[in-house]
């Protein structure tokens, strides 16, 4: 029998389904190892900006039917809207059951305000021309298809993978500069709302960190990528943590064996059945 580890609350982001550079079999098999209370996708779960019918495997299907599993077995999926799945903000304040739809979202845990958001409002390329991001997004994924292919040289010839995207981000001042620029936005933002945490995603730099300022202090968290980085954030214990899919030992819940038993079912099938939505709540 596999035992699942048991959080109460598990915030996965920017999954980005139906992109090449997803990796869809490692999240499943993370999906499959937990047991929460509840689940957040903090934006970016499904790549509607790059959607494409010709690329959409059955592991990325698997994801979602594990994500309504879940929800059925009891679990609070609170969905926050990102901009690469921003046509989902139509829907905003949607309750299905145990999903719900919402561009932010803030819960009091163990007496501590947490404020939840995907991070892309701060993002002023995505705001003021939309079409550059969308291009830059393509671009990405570009970039983590040759990634791939240089990987696969480089362990063919038993030398250690290499990140292309994270050793731009590190190299270029100007990335450097907007990631701590988001951090330190997000932060004094939630210093002068009274929270004491603020989680993120968007910038895929998974990242806990203690930010004061003369007001006050809180909390950042970002809950990083399953494109690069393979992480979550997890809260237990009353307490936050990172968790890195690179360093653990999932193998009793490993994937593959679920997506060869899912039966073929038609995406169309799959996504009308997802988007179906009901009223309001007020």
């Amino acid at each position: 029998m596999k035992l699942k580890r048991k959080v109460e609350i598990a915030v996965i982001s920017d999954v980005h389904l139906g992109t090449y550079g997803c990796h869809a079999k490692q999240l499943l098999t993370y999906l499959n190892s937990i047991q929460p209370k509840k689940l957040i996708l903090n934006g970016d779960i499904v790549d509607i900006w790059q959607f494409s019918k010709r690329y959409f495997p059955k592991s990325h299907l698997r994801v979602l039917k594990k994500i309504i599993d879940m929800a059925s077995e009891g679990v609070e999926i609170i969905y926050i809207t990102g901009n690469h799945d921003e046509m989902l903000r139509k829907f905003s304040g949607t309750v299905i059951g145990n999903i719900s739809i919402v561009d932010k979202k803030v819960l009091e845990i163990d007496g501590k305000k947490a404020w939840f958001f995907h991070g892309d409002v701060f993002d002023v390329s995505i705001q003021n021309a939309k079409w550059l991001a969308k291009l830059g997004g393509y671009g990405y994924d570009i970039l983590i298809l040759l990634n791939r292919m240089v990987n696969w040289c480089l362990e063919g010839m038993g030398k250690e993978k290499y990140s292309l995207s994270k050793k731009i981000k590190n190299s270029v001042k100007s990335a450097v500069k907007y990631i701590n620029d988001f951090e330190e936005v997000a932060s004094d933002l939630a210093i002068e709302n009274g929270y004491d945490y603020v989680i993120c995603g968007h910038i895929h730099q998974p990242k806990m960190l203690l930010k004061e300022n003369k007001n006050g202090k809180t909390t950042y968290l970002n809950s990083g990528d399953w494109i690069e980085n393979f992480t979550a954030l997890e809260y237990q214990f009353k307490r936050w943590k990172i968790y890195n899919y690179n360093f653990d030992k999932l193998t009793p819940f490993f994937a593959d064996e679920d997506i060869k038993e899912m039966e073929d079912v038609e995406l169309k099938d799959l996504i009308a059945a997802i988007t179906i939505v009901g009223p309001k709540k007020d």
